[in-house]
């Protein structure tokens, strides 16, 4: 597990690098058959990391994977789940004159063995900051700083740090809030890009990430990773675990939590 650790830490800090290439820098941006955005820099990310992922000799799902590269996937039961550039629309703010941009988006390598995510990298290229997880332990790392242990935390009784937009996470998250208001729990919201908000409460520094609108695996096989090797987990609606290598790609609603004895499945609607 080290050799495959230090090799998607290096993917990913590699991924970084070929993003920073382009920051900054007017760009072309594509739109996807999804209308999703798409860059030189989500393509350079992709190769270099797939470059660096060869060695493991384990087939890769990255977000820009041509169809006959994972035609077979269904057979694969070890595979590493990559998305060259998470925030693809926070990096294109950087090339706006001025730049309008928090730097918020992230490379995210995973490893998922039958199903479940067991290593998960989130870097930061802007501001030099990465998460992972292997072995059962989670860790963050800031620039040449030494790595420190990350842990979730018991959810407070009298307030709760929810990382979701009141504004553009959906009409079912700002329902919840409001439930979660109604209990006389204080809410402290913050919008931010999605790798990042499971970080946070991987990290300690929030308590719960409704996620209802659309996602794909490899938007939270990394983080996932993460969040449950810091002591949380990532369910479905049903409370399920979420799981990877689906017939269809896309993600059901996801919730992240960081007590296990949270019991937010009250808040959801019936």
């Amino acid at each position: 597990m080290s050799f495959l650790l230090d090799l998607a830490l290096h993917a990913a800090r590699a991924g970084g690098q070929a993003i920073l290439g382009y920051y900054g820098r007017p760009l072309t941006v594509d739109a996807k058959a999804d209308d999703s955005p798409l860059t030189q820099a989500d393509l350079a990310a992709h190769r270099a990391i797939t470059a660096a992922l060869a060695e493991s000799g384990v087939p890769v799902l990255s977000e820009e994977s041509p169809p006959e590269e994972v035609a077979g996937r269904a057979e694969w039961g070890r595979f590493w789940c990559v998305d060259p550039l998470d925030g693809t629309k926070e990096f294109v703010k950087g090339s706006a004159v001025p730049p309008v941009t928090s730097g918020e988006f992230t490379v995210n390598v995973a490893l998922v063995e039958r199903g479940v995510p067991t290593l998960g990298v989130v870097h930061v290229p802007v501001h030099g900051v990465t998460y992972w997880a292997a072995g059962g332990q989670a860790w963050k790392q800031d620039g040449d700083g030494e790595p420190v242990r990350i842990t979730t935390r018991p959810a407070p009784t009298d307030a709760l740090t929810v990382v979701a937009s009141r504004d553009h996470a959906g009409p079912e998250v700002a329902a919840i809030l409001a439930e979660i208001e109604t209990e006389g729990r204080a809410v402290e919201s913050a919008s931010m890009g999605s790798s990042l908000k499971f970080c946070l409460v991987a990290e300690g520094a929030a308590d719960f990430y409704p996620r209802t609108v659309p996602t794909f695996e490899w938007d939270t096989a990394a983080a996932q990773a993460i969040v449950q090797a810091a002591g949380g987990g990532v369910s479905t609606r049903d409370g399920a675990q979420l799981r990877y290598n689906k017939a269809d790609l896309r993600n059901p609603s996801v919730f992240c939590w960081g007590d296990p004895a949270l019991d937010w499945r009250r808040w959801l609607a019936a």
